[in-house]
């Protein structure tokens, strides 16, 4: 990698991803893009352009006036937004890769792409669910990631692209409140935690799902594009996991921290049958085996780094 161009770049994966980037390649040498024109101060210095992903002629200028030569595509509605709005998930996450892998086939770059937890459905194996299982979504959101799956395997299988991907679980970030995803719950609670000393769980107590810290999702997402191509057989979303918790075991190691925490219920129905369609557990012994895959973050240290992290932030007045 060389020269890169991220699309998303101040969503959740984005704001970080392009952070750590341009520490390991420069600042210079890390494009950041984003349907929204905010101001991307949260990203610090460096390049950034206002971009419709959907727009090839667009995208193909800023490939072609920085010299791009390798796309994280992150693009994307995520679960609860999607369902709530399947046509434009549909529009956004499948048109919009499209797009991408168009503009990067004539112009030789490499793409990476992430997949999801949502890629499985209800007939799916629930614990420690194989890289390679029956994938039967029953939301739009895991409609478009299958797809999606699909269609970079076909530029690399037709095209000879440079396509790679993982499968995340649900992200956990102390720098990027959520996003609209099915997992938000174990993000919030944190932060409801620190500043109120209790939350309110949209999922059921018992429900078991993959997490994984944001440190490990961003490890994940430049190590797979960084390995060496000749060991991947996959290429395209590998199974990558960190652990697998219900909220109550979350506001349990919460307690070690703040005693009192409390923590109750009130289901949303919505996300709790999207929550309910995935796997429990990932197995991720492909991604290991290919390209050297090694979370760090466990709950326990997540949930240590998590909290010290946002009382600092208390402390300081900006929480």
């Amino acid at each position: 990698m060389k020269r890169i161009l991220i699309t998303g770049a101040l969503g959740q994966i984005g704001s970080e991803l392009t952070v750590e980037l341009r520490k390991r390649y420069g600042t210079d040498k890390v494009v950041a893009s984003d349907l929204r024109p905010d101001s991307p101060t949260g990203i610090g210095d460096g390049p950034f352009e206002q971009l419709d992903c959907r727009d090839g002629k667009a995208l193909l200028g800023l490939v072609r006036k920085y010299r791009i030569d390798t796309i994280y595509h992150l693009a994307a509605l995520l679960s609860a937004v999607a369902e709530k709005n399947p046509q434009k998930a549909w529009d956004i996450n499948l048109n919009g890769l499209y797009t991408v892998l168009e503009v990067a086939r004539e112009e030789g770059c490499a793409v990476f792409t992430p997949s999801s937890i949502g890629s499985f459905g209800p007939t799916t194996v629930k614990n420690f669910t194989p890289q390679d299982s029956p994938q039967r979504p029953n939301s739009m959101y895991g409609v478009t990631k299958v797809a999606g799956e699909l269609l970079c395997d076909y530029y690399h299988h037709r095209f000879g692209l440079d396509t790679r991907g993982v499968r995340y679980p649900g992200l956990i970030s102390n720098q990027t409140p959520p996003g609209g995803g099915t997992t938000d719950y174990a993000v919030d609670i944190y932060y409801s935690a620190v500043k109120e000393g209790r939350y309110t769980c949209f999922l059921k107590g018992d429900t078991y799902l993959d997490m994984m810290y944001m440190p490990d999702a961003l490890k994940a997402a430049i190590d797979i594009m960084e390995a060496n191509p000749e060991r991947l057989r996959h290429r395209n979303a590998f199974n990558v996991t960190a652990m697998s918790f219900c909220p109550e075991d979350q506001a349990a190691y919460i307690r070690k921290y703040i005693p009192d925490f409390e923590i109750s219920y009130v289901v949303d129905p919505v996300r709790q049958a999207l929550a309910n369609s995935w796997p429990n557990s990932l197995e991720d012994y492909a991604a290991r085996v290919e390209w050297g895959w090694e979370p760090v973050f466990d709950l326990e240290m997540m949930t240590r780094d998590m909290l010290q992290t946002l009382e600092k932030r208390k402390k300081e007045g900006i929480l």
